[in-house]
């Protein structure tokens, strides 16, 4: 029998004033002092466990969380030795079991964790010195992702403040995904039997694709890393001395790579590493790329320079737009994202380097396995060695990516209600380039729910970069949009 889609009591207009009133009330200013802690990932902070952030920034978000005092809300930080801790939450359901009505759950996720501060931010910025302006909040980790667990609870207070029936709702924040979430799957698996039958996730953790509608994510690509290393000598020599008879450690990698890469294109030159894209996904590939336009590669923050008195700038990989989005969402790149055994400039004499080390990024099409890549990627860089020089990758692990799964009727139509209430537009639907290894678990653990997976990483947001920002107008839409499928759940 289908579900019966229920009734939307919620009022939009009734349900944004709420929202807008608890994020101008005290979200932003919660979440700037946030920012204002380095809760680095473990991979970014070995000492993560010892300086206390992680457990500082779950412990403030739950204090948050309880002072709200929503009705049938239970939280406790769940804890596994020698991992990063989770806070879960759940809100008892308030509407009543019924013929056509389901028992189904519904998760909504997000993380604490950040990504390190990396360099380049304007002069009056800083990853941990948070600054709100022109509606938008600046430093790390805000939009990406410290803002989850907040807009979560103020979804549910805006169907509470209304009293609109709703599902049981459960919330699992992690403090490890910007590390590939290595320890997630030991929680969920801890707490399987109180997730219950899970029929939609809320995923809070992705982007979007302008700021002028809601933004479904319907794939997201996978990740292979590690890091590359090539040894030719014990310890560096004078370069006039050797050069010549010794060969260069970069020049072997360089040659290592090219058979990774072609880099005259970017195109990665292994089979293994490419997947057809499904038909479904070209074609709202081809609506997302009329939507967007060129803004899909002017949105960069490109380098310009003066030529001649002309100013130039750096040019895209292709000006196509639909190109574009496929290739940062369905076809592998490759990212060196680190480098070792280089002097600082000021400290590089005329020295042969013994080595030459690269961290690797390998983003990888959304239905290609990341173990199988790992292992082809390790196979391909160390075997037959240039000069037989010591070549080893030493992978930092791997995650598979995501295809959304068939869109229910229902879902469809309430992502729809939700953009044309909040935004006057309809819902758009783009893939991301980035990963979210959670959604890969879920949708194995849970093929039949529908996956909201969205967030507030629109344009020059620059998640992990410098300037970031969460752009509160957007995230305020976001947060009573989702209140409203929620509200739609059948």
């Amino acid at each position: 029998m289908t579900a019966r889609l229920p009734d939307c009591a919620l009022n939009t207009t009734q349900a944004l004033a709420h929202v807008s009133q608890s994020w101008d009330g005290d979200i932003v200013q919660r979440l700037s002092d946030y920012i204002a802690i380095p809760a680095k990932s473990p991979i970014f902070d070995a000492d993560w466990l010892a300086h206390g952030y992680l457990e500082t920034v779950v412990r403030d978000t739950a204090q948050w969380i309880e002072a709200q005092k929503l009705e049938g809300l239970t939280l406790e930080v769940v804890r596994l030795p020698g991992r990063t801790p989770v806070l879960f939450f759940e809100v008892a359901a308030t509407r009543s079991a019924q013929a056509g009505v389901s028992e189904q759950t519904v998760l909504m996720y997000g993380h604490l964790d950040k990504q390190p501060e990396f360099s380049g931010w304007r002069k009056d910025l800083g990853p941990w010195t948070p600054k709100y302006e022109d509606g938008k909040l600046y430093g790390r980790g805000g939009a990406d992702d410290g803002y989850a667990a907040y807009a979560a609870i103020a979804a549910i207070a805006a169907l509470k403040d209304q009293e609109v029936a709703h599902p049981r709702i459960l919330g699992l924040i992690e403090t490890c995904e910007e590390s590939g979430s290595y320890d997630l799957l030991p929680y969920v698996d801890a707490l399987r039997t109180r997730l219950g039958d899970v029929g939609l996730v809320v995923c809070l953790d992705s982007g979007a694709g302008n700021y002028d509608q809601l933004w479904l994510t319907n794939s997201l690509r996978g990740m292979a890393s590690g890091v590359l290393r090539v040894d030719v000598l014990t310890e560096g020599v004078h370069s006039g001395d050797a050069s010549g008879v010794v060969p260069s450690s970069f020049r072997v990698l360089r040659q290592v790579l090219d058979r990774l890469e072609d880099s005259a294109t970017g195109r990665l030159l292994p089979g293994i590493f490419h997947c057809e894209v499904p038909p479904e996904r070209l074609a709202q590939a081809r609506t997302t790329a009329d939507i967007l336009g060129d803004e899909v590669y002017k949105r960069f923050p490109w380098a310009h320079y003066d030529c001649g008195g002309a100013t130039q700038s750096v040019l895209p990989t292709t000006t196509d737009p639909l190109q574009a989005l496929l290739n940062r969402t369905w076809m592998p790149t490759l990212s060196v994202t680190g480098a070792e055994g280089f002097p600082a400039m000021r400290d590089a004499g005329n020295v042969l380097r013994p080595f030459t080390a690269f961290k690797l990024s390998l983003r990888l099409p959304p239905l290609v396995e990341a173990a199988t890549a790992v292992q082809a990627l390790k196979a391909l860089l160390e075997d037959n060695a240039p000069y037989q020089a010591k070549v080893t990758f030493e992978s930092s692990g791997g995650a598979t990516g995501w295809n959304a799964p068939d869109t229910a009727p229902w879902f469809e139509q309430a992502l729809n209600e939700a953009s044309q209430a909040h935004f006057g537009a309809g819902c758009g639907y783009i893939g991301q380039g980035g990963t979210i290894p959670l959604m890969n678990m879920l949708s194995r653990g849970f093929p039949k729910a529908q996956m909201m997976v969205c967030g507030v990483l629109g344009p020059k947001s620059n998640a992990h970069g410098p300037n970031e920002f969460l752009h509160v107008p957007y995230a305020k839409k976001l947060t009573a949009a989702v209140a409203q499928v929620i509200a739609r759940f059948p």
